[in-house]
């Protein structure tokens, strides 16, 4: 039997229409909605599709959404002046800086800009203050695909405690978090990176296996448990048509769609492994609409906890 599929794309929406009422009540109290700030520096292809998607959510949840550009040219200077000033702004209660950053803005920037967002406007999570209380479980902003997957296994029935669960990747955006977030929901959890030795046998081991090492169709099905749950975080553009044949199958509606556009997103995660594991997410339509979604959930409960701070 084919795996059930998770549909991040139904899920997100539900989570999104669940704000509506706070995101309201926060409106009418505060006199003004939720404010959402995002930096993108350069022209990068990617990031402007990213950060479209975002504004577009924010506005729709009802959010003040303000985008703010830098050129390419921009120095490490620029970006941090135009986070201080979003820092202060009293009109935006998140404030996100799209990466990556253009090459010139040096070595490093993108951590120096990371640290210089105030923990209490820090949407994406990254911040060292907000990394910390993740440690200890304590966290008010965390970032935000770990925690829509934490939502997506949870609203589908997946038991996380007691369950063994691998995580294939070991970013400060996804990895780390995300094995952090399923050891405080009491799984036994295993990180895998690019010099783990035996790759695939590990991996077959979980219960709960999460693919984030940017690899596409990594995931075999020699990497997958029967019946275990995979979560693909993988988006890698293909643009290779004998890959996408291997991948997609000739004649398939996925291969006619890559003749048509010349290129295809796909995920860590090889199509093959539908046929062995109990549940997976696709690609498209699985983690990524679940991480704009937490993104407006992060803004939002960072509004209602500065608008808390103020009141005491």
């Amino acid at each position: 039997m084919p795996a059930r599929i998770l549909d991040g794309t139904a899920l997100a929406q539900q989570i999104r229409t669940e704000l509506g009422d706070r995101v309201a009540r926060f409106t009418q109290e505060a006199g003004r909605p939720p404010g959402l700030g995002v930096v993108l520096v350069g022209d990068n292809a990617g990031s402007e599709i990213y950060v479209r998607n975002k504004l577009r959510a924010a506005v729709e949840a009802g959010f003040r959404a303000d985008l703010e550009r830098l050129p390419a040219t921009a120095t490490l200077d620029d970006v941090l002046a135009l986070v201080a000033r979003l820092n202060g702004s009293a009109d935006h209660d998140g404030v996100l800086v799209q990466a990556p950053l253009p090459p010139g803005v040096g070595a490093g920037a993108a951590q120096a800009v990371f640290e210089a967002i105030d923990p209490a406007k820090d949407v994406d999570g990254l911040h060292p203050v907000n990394v910390g209380y993740l440690v200890q479980n304590r966290a008010r902003l965390v970032p935000c695909t770990p925690s829509g997957i934490i939502e997506l296994l949870d609203r589908s029935g997946i038991v996380i405690a007691g369950a063994r669960a691998v995580v294939i990747g070991r970013s400060d955006i996804v990895g780390k978090p995300m094995a952090l977030l399923l050891l405080h929901r009491h799984a036994t959890v295993t990180i895998c990176h690019s010099k783990t030795r035996d790759l695939a046998a590990v991996a077959a081991e979980a219960d709960i296996l999460v693919a984030a090492i940017g690899h596409a169709a990594l995931v075999r099905r020699a990497f997958v448990k029967p019946g275990a749950t995979v979560i693909d975080v993988g988006a890698n553009r293909l643009t290779d048509p004998g890959a996408a044949r291997d991948l997609f199958g000739a004649g398939s509606a996925r291969m006619a769609a890559f003749e048509r556009r010349g290129s295809a997103v796909v995920g860590d995660v090889h199509p093959e492994v539908a046929e062995v594991a109990g549940a997976m997410t696709p690609v498209p339509g699985g983690v990524g609409p679940l991480t704009i979604a937490m993104l407006m959930s992060n803004t939002l409960r960072a509004a209602e906890l500065s608008r808390s701070r103020r009141s005491r």
